[in-house]
């Protein structure tokens, strides 16, 4: 990537504190792991150039940024970034204790029924491995563990159902392995999905990413009293418009 590839890409500011920010991030662009290239890096950049959120973050320099949750490299959304060693572990301890509520939005594949009984949220109960899985053994190869993802209908068309999905534990690409076992995997989902469908999609409706978006965390603030949330203002133009074209 360019420098001024780089530049091109916007990573919109959600929120910002002592210690910390919140971004939007673009689909396609890793946390970590790629130096210069990833999303630390281009947020440092961001904090460099913005004379005012530098002052508002007030970081640690020599911690520079660094993620405090991971978010695979094809989904975009809010992903809450720390500047210093004591925020880090203040929000760390948040998500280790499972004090975090993770909300996604995300478009499947077909007609997902509504969950039975009265409540309009459903459970996917499948166990998984801690390594990620294929779209031939989607949970994964070596010791399954309890795994738990909420969901709810948002809107359904004739071939894509909308979802709003809430995860209760942890795997590696749970919600994509989930939704794969259910009959119904995420549009756009190249590991999991259907390669027919991705080309088809990719050729035909110019669209190019993994249709999964983390939407909200709920989390504690420094000195502030009770759980706040961290959302992102919109759903991704492109998950919107494939949907609303394909009624």
């Amino acid at each position: 990537m360019k420098t001024n590839e780089r530049e091109s890409i916007q990573i919109p500011v959600i929120a910002v504190g002592k210690g910390w920010v919140a971004v939007d991030k673009p689909a396609g662009i890793t946390v970590h792991n790629q130096p210069g290239r990833d999303l630390c890096a281009l947020v440092s950049t961001l904090i460099q150039n913005e004379p005012q959120l530098r002052i508002q973050m007030d970081g640690d320099p020599d911690f520079g940024v660094n993620p405090v949750h991971r978010l695979d490299k094809e989904t975009s959304g809010v992903i809450l970034l720390a500047g210093d060693p004591k925020t880090f572990r203040f929000f760390s301890e948040q998500f280790e204790s499972r004090e975090v509520k993770k909300r996604y939005v995300g478009v499947l594949h077909g007609r997902l029924e509504n969950p039975k009984g009265h409540d309009s949220w459903g459970k996917w109960r499948w166990p998984l491995s801690k390594t990620a899985g294929g779209r031939r053994h989607p949970q994964g190869s070596g010791r399954r563990l309890p795994c738990e993802t909420r969901f709810r209908i948002l809107h359904r068309s004739t071939r894509y159902t909308m979802v709003e999905i809430e995860l209760l534990t942890g795997r590696k690409h749970q919600i994509r392995r989930h939704a794969k076992i259910s009959g119904h995997p995420v549009v756009g989902d190249a590991r999991y999905g259907s390669t027919r469908s991705v080309s088809y999609l990719r050729r035909n409706l110019a669209f190019d990413r993994l249709a999964l978006h983390a939407r909200a965390l709920t989390l504690h603030l420094q000195k502030r009293k009770g759980p706040e949330t961290l959302e992102t203002p919109e759903i991704p133009r492109a998950m919107q418009a494939l949907f609303e074209t394909n009624p």
